[in-house]
């Protein structure tokens, strides 16, 4: 347990250019993880974390980076995480196996959109966090401005355990609220930590500061409460247990600043991590037991399943998931976080999924792309396996345990491109790309349109697809010719629909025959669900055996919907009535009954189009707001927020993705190139009528382009 105590798995999450990356460099310079600091834009072969080729020419990261540091006898595994929404999965993917993580925010842009969402994940799997406000020595900083925006963004109750000293180019370092000092960080990397008194011009806003941070937290505490009543002084020793108490409960967020790329503050965030987040023992975790558990039982959601809590232990059996999948020459790397009892290296352990005992023959510590073989992973241990087939979100249990732990949450796709090799010797290499990449990012969707026989691809968004198109030129050789960006339009109905339906075939020997009879009708907007089957038969009209065999072919017949062929989403059937036939009956003949039966009667529906909405964020220098609000709303854009922050004019919409391709080049023309935007999925909303006509006027020329160059 005391090993578990010392052990923290963090990761490091923000909006766009935050600094995330460059506070990991220097969390690995400080800890002595690496002995020179390299930039993510340098020309010094770029940031640690950032190895991938295309990361270090685009100064972004897209791949999450794993690395070990120690740090006061701790030892912490870091994840660093990409920004970009289109990446979100990383994100995803890393926050479901991590204990803690230091939510940065940039000193001047303060919460921004991917804040948000970050946040949301955050709160998802339950994780307490450290918020770090980074850029402290940018023009416009104001830590007190986005404070301000934790509380109402957010939804979370700050904590500051700092204070500036100075702001923009004359920050020196911060106050220490906790232990009354000014830290102060000296030589050429800041290396060295200096602690004095407070300079006499900082002391009653520091006292002021302390006072008011002592009172928040008095709210979680009786104990602080009295000795504040007593007006007793309180020590350092006191409070930080407090302050982490409450940071694991999740109802307060400590916030500490600097700036990484000055080299301010950042050993600081090393120490909260050690004294505010938690440790693997501090985290409940809890799994389902598969033994005595339908199959049946885990696909109803309606089923409340009970989930049986998992111990720390190493004499356990074994329970660990495979987090992140890598596909490489040699063989799949596979991520994965040991929640209890131990991983060995050479013994085989069963995927639960799959049923299959699969031996892990080699172990690695990873440190960004470097890796360190060892013997053995203990829980709460972060490790990579070689050569181990088996997909994200696997869980892996030793002899005794039969454990299913929660999935991790994957986004639908909402673009989509058709990918074609330029020379025919080049498809065999993109096929092996194409599974590969679909392998790895479960946003990453590979499918094949059945009448032009073209490869689709499908992603979380422009950039997302540019990066995967450029990685199979670069590491398999592949030069590919990409179609024009294609919008995941959804269909759905918007009236009920009564049906009676046969379908009848004799034609000598067994026939076949299926009567059924019900209505379809329009789902809720909010439901969770895209189709919804309900068995309303009664006294034994169709025998029970054929009811998932109707409800078998309705599903296939959403697959494409009457008016582009689009996905039908948002459709509940009632089947309660028909008939059958005591010999031509079949499942096969009520299977083909569903399915034409919802083709012909969706036709009836008044089916609509559904189209992806995005949440816009654009930065703009403050003359530039008129133009780019005006341009936004003839994008059929609905502007919902617009406030300036220091010159900086920050306008929050609502845009439909189709009107989105091309927009950086247009907002860069716009704004003399001083314009940024960043943009996520929101909902799906139903188009308007006449772009409904234009996109299924559109979709009919193309699929009669694509049959007559068959």
């Amino acid at each position: 347990m005391k090993r578990l105590e010392r052990l923290r798995n963090v990761g490091i999450s923000a909006h766009i250019d935050s600094g995330k990356t460059t506070l990991t460099e220097r969390i690995l310079y400080y800890s002595g993880r690496i002995h020179r600091v390299q930039e993510v834009k340098g020309g010094d072969g770029g940031a640690t974390m950032d190895f991938m080729d295309l990361e270090r020419e685009r100064g972004i990261t897209i791949a999450s980076a794993a690395t070990q540091v120690s740090w006061r006898d701790h030892t912490i595994n870091v994840i660093d995480t990409p920004g970009h929404v289109d990446f979100t999965v990383e994100v995803e993917r890393s926050l479901r196996v991590l204990d803690g993580a230091i939510l940065v925010l940039c000193a001047v842009g303060g919460v921004q959109s991917q804040s948000l969402t970050v946040d949301r994940q955050m709160k998802r799997y339950h994780i307490p966090r450290v918020a770090f406000i980074n850029k402290m020595d940018r023009t416009g900083a104001d830590p007190a401005a986005v404070i301000n925006q934790i509380r109402e963004k957010l939804n979370v109750t700050p904590l500051p355990l700092q204070m500036p000293m100075g702001s923009e180019a004359e920050f020196e370092g911060v106050i220490d609220l906790v232990t009354m000092e000014a830290v102060y960080f000296d030589g050429s990397n800041g290396e060295h930590i200096r602690r004095e008194a407070i300079p006499e011009q900082y002391k009653d806003d520091a006292e002021t500061a302390r006072m008011e941070m002592l009172e928040t937290l008095s709210l979680y505490s009786d104990d602080l409460m009295v000795a504040l009543l007593e007006e007793r002084e309180i020590p350092a020793e006191e409070i930080k247990p407090l302050i982490r108490e409450a940071t694991l409960k999740q109802e307060l967020t400590p916030v500490m600043m600097g700036t990484a790329f000055r080299n301010k503050g950042v050993q600081e965030v090393l120490d909260g991590i050690v004294d505010y987040l938690p440790s693997p023992a501090d985290r409940d975790i809890t799994a389902i037991d598969l033994t005595g558990t339908t199959l049946e039982e885990l696909a109803d959601a309606t089923h409340e399943i009970e989930k049986t809590p998992l111990s720390h232990s190493e004499d356990e059996p074994l329970v660990a998931m495979a987090f992140k999948t890598v596909v490489e020459a040699f063989g799949q790397l596979t991520y994965f976080r040991v929640y209890q009892g131990k991983l060995v290296k050479g013994e085989s352990y069963k995927c639960t999924r799959t049923k299959k005992s699969l031996r892990f023959g080699r172990m690695v510590r990873m440190h960004a792309d470097d890796r360190e073989d060892i013997d053995e992973a203990l829980a709460g241990d972060i490790v990579a396996v070689v050569g181990v087939d088996c997909a994200s979100g696997d869980t892996f249990c030793g002899d005794g345990a039969n454990f299913s732990l929660e999935n991790i949450y994957v986004p639908e796709p909402v673009i989509r491109f058709s990918i074609e090799p330029l020379s025919r010797d080049g498809a065999d290499r993109l096929g092996k790309a194409l599974e590969r990449f679909r392998r790895e990012d479960p946003t990453f969707q590979v499918t094949s349109d059945e009448e032009s026989g073209q490869t689709i691809i499908a992603g979380m968004g422009q950039l997302h697809l540019d990066v995967y198109v450029e990685r199979i030129r670069r590491e398999y050789n592949v030069d590919c010719e990409v179609g024009e960006p294609k919008v995941a339009y959804r269909e759905c109905p918007t009236r009920r629909v009564e049906f009676n339906f046969k379908h009848k075939k004799q034609s000598g020997g067994s026939g076949q025959y299926a009567h059924i009879v019900g209505y379809l009708e329009p789902l809720p907007e909010d439901a969770e669900e895209t189709f919804e089957f309900i068995d309303g038969i009664t006294h034994g009209k169709i025998p029970k055996e054929y009811i998932p065999a109707v409800e078998k072919g309705m599903k296939r017949a959403i697959e494409k919907g009457p008016l582009c062929e689009c996905p039908v989403v948002g459709v509940r059937a009632e089947l309660n009535d028909g008939g059958y036939h005591e010999v031509d009956s079949s499942e096969m003949a009520f299977n083909i009954a569903g399915f034409n039966c919802l083709r012909e009667n969706l036709k009836k529906a008044s089916m609509a189009l559904q189209e992806p909405i995005m949440k816009v964020e654009v930065e703009v220098p403050e003359e530039f707001q008129g133009p780019v609000t005006g341009h936004v709303s003839s994008k059929r854009g609905l502007i919902t927020t617009t406030e300036v922050r220091q010159g900086v004019s920050i306008i929050l919409g609502e845009v439909p993705l189709a009107m989105m391709f091309d927009y950086a080049n247009e907002l860069r023309s716009m704004t003399q190139g001083k314009g940024t935007f960043s943009m996520e999925f929101l909902k799906y909303k139903q188009v308007p009528k006449n772009i409904q006509e234009e996109v299924i006027e559109r979709r009919r020329a193309e699929k009669e382009e694509r049959l007559a160059t068959a």
